[in-house]
């Protein structure tokens, strides 16, 4: 795809964040949506303001972690919009814990969305990207796609599926030659929702020293540098340039070389770094309790 002008992008996830960025820049393109979260509210917000860039916008509230959901919204889509060019697989979540403290139901939970959202959303569009004879899957993974740290079990193992999965799928496109490509999205740090709105269980303490609710404050306040803007204009830009990794931000780009440099290496210099960070990082308070 070398434009998205006229084109047809459906996105997962639009209700916010990088989905609702990429559907207003897009729009500015002159691309046709259809825009998709379980977020009803957040959804409407989004689809009105790209309907005011004057292309023709549709919505659907769909849970990507169910599959005949997510193969009827990509019916829906062809009927709506005559066809589709473009699935932006970008709606996910966040957990965090150490797998002692996890239980079954957490990595179920987040791979239901994170990674079987990724291979509904292809499954279901790829057929439909192969008749429109131009197409793109878009799959984001995370920079835990690339880089582990301790408590991020379950958000490393989905992300690192999507790249697996994602990687795989390029190649077998770029071996059948039929017009449609894939490409890997790998964040850094971005200024969303999903810090706020993470699951993290009480067992994180055991390996950064705070409760979860500190813990989620200081991710949020200190290691989300870059706007969604700025993501979605970098992952179009790569879709555009038919980039098979597409990493956001300067985190993303040293974490990817830090691994690459020292694939074993990496995770005692993680270790040593949490292992500081948590002998310094401040306490909560200890509740007073009377004794009166």
């Amino acid at each position: 795809m070398k434009s998205f002008e006229n084109k047809v992008a459906a996105i997962t996830g639009a209700g916010s964040g990088i989905g609702r960025a990429l559907a207003y820049r897009l729009a500015r393109q002159g691309c046709h949506l259809a825009l998709a979260d379980v977020n009803a509210e957040g959804l409407a917000e989004t689809a009105a303001q790209a309907r005011q860039l004057g292309v023709t916008v549709t919505e659907a509230q769909v849970d990507v972690a169910d599959r005949a959901a997510v193969h009827a919204w990509a019916e829906q889509v062809v009927r709506d919009h005559g066809r589709v060019n473009a699935i932006f697989n970008n709606a996910g979540v966040a957990q965090s814990g150490t797998v002692e403290g996890n239980d079954y139901a957490d990595y179920e939970w987040i791979m239901g969305i994170n990674f079987w959202g990724v291979v509904h959303g292809t499954k279901a569009f790829l057929p439909h990207l192969k008749a429109s004879g131009e197409g793109h899957i878009v799959n984001i993974s995370s920079v835990f796609g690339l880089f582990s740290q301790p408590g991020m079990s379950s958000y490393n193992a989905t992300k690192f599926a999507v790249r697996g999965f994602t990687e795989s799928l390029r190649q077998e496109l770029d071996m059948l030659d039929c017009g449609v490509s894939a490409s890997c999205v790998h964040p850094g740090g971005i200024k969303t929702n999903i810090a706020r709105t993470a699951r993290m269980n009480d067992s994180l303490a055991q390996v950064t020293g705070q409760d979860p609710e500190q813990a989620r404050r200081q991710f949020h306040e200190q290691l989300l540098r870059t706007s969604p803007d700025r993501a979605a204009e970098v992952i179009i830009n790569g879709v555009l340039r038919n980039k098979r990794r597409i990493l956001i931000g300067p985190d993303a780009w040293l974490l990817d070389g830090m691994q690459r440099l020292m694939p074993a290496l990496y995770q005692r210099l993680v270790v040593t770094s949490m292992r500081l960070a948590a002998r310094f990082a401040p306490k909560k308070p200890a509740t007073q309790v009377s004794t009166d």
